[in-house]
């Protein structure tokens, strides 16, 4: 290990342990945690480089979640096909998510970043956070195996897994629907609009999807796009249904 970042990391080593405790992981090696904290701007105005800052750790902590989240979404949805499987893993690891992640842990404040990105807000820039919660997963591989790495992911993506897919669901549950039926039958389903209720400022339409005239499931909002795409997520949510087409 590079001898600065040893250094640093004694230094550190208090706001290191807090760090680590937040994800649930103790580092017989707290230099690599260290490490994962470094962010290029910071190591070129050290006088280093790839040597002692986060992103071979990063590149390594990006590996590392697509396995162990695919893992888990595989042994979470045993019933969910291979294109649900990949745009939930997706949404999982993205950067966005993994900002939200690193700033409910607190990561940004251990950043050692260069003058220029402490001036411009870059402990809260979600390109810098969603790097950062890779490296440290990679460090966490590294200091102890796959089994750590899957286990303090395990714990902290568990929790999210329900509340992405139901975004998914509703975020592009007609594009979802439409590609099963017509891979299955080659055939697209049909929206129909059953009731509206309320005034003209504030109605809510009730829409079915069909296929072959049998009703898959329907959705109320306040749009009949809305509704559409609460009908297509309430069918893609009802696996029997979708089963026991003829």
């Amino acid at each position: 290990m590079n001898e600065t970042i040893d250094n640093l990391a004694v230094q550190h080593r208090e706001q290191l342990a807090v760090l680590a405790a937040r994800f649930g992981y103790v580092f017989r090696t707290p230099a690599l945690l260290q490490q994962a904290l470094i962010h290029s701007s910071y190591a070129f105005e050290q006088g280093g480089g790839a040597d002692i800052d986060n992103e071979r750790l990063e590149f390594l902590g990006d590996a590392v979640l697509a396995l162990a989240v695919g893992h888990l979404l595989y042994t979470s949805y045993p019933a969910m096909r291979e294109g649900e499987l990949t745009r939930l893993r997706a949404a999982l690891v993205n950067e966005g998510h993994l900002a939200v992640m690193a700033r409910e842990l607190g990561l940004g404040e251990h950043l050692l970043l260069g003058r220029g990105e402490e001036g411009s807000a870059g402990r809260e820039k979600p390109s810098i956070l969603s790097c950062a919660h890779e490296a440290v997963v990679g460090a966490i591989y590294e200091d102890g195996g796959f089994d750590a790495a899957m286990a303090v992911i395990r714990h902290h993506f568990s929790p999210w897994l329900e509340t992405r897919r139901q975004n998914l669901l509703q975020a592009d549950a007609k594009s979802g629907l439409q590609e099963l039926l017509q891979e299955r039958y080659g055939e697209a389903p049909v929206y129909a609009v059953d009731s509206e209720s309320g005034p003209d400022h504030a109605k809510r339409f009730t829409v079915s999807v069909r296929f072959r005239g049998q009703v898959l499931g329907s959705g109320t909002a306040r749009s009949k796009k809305e509704a559409e795409q609460r009908a297509a997520a309430a069918a893609l949510e009802d696996h029997a249904a979708l089963d026991t087409i003829g």
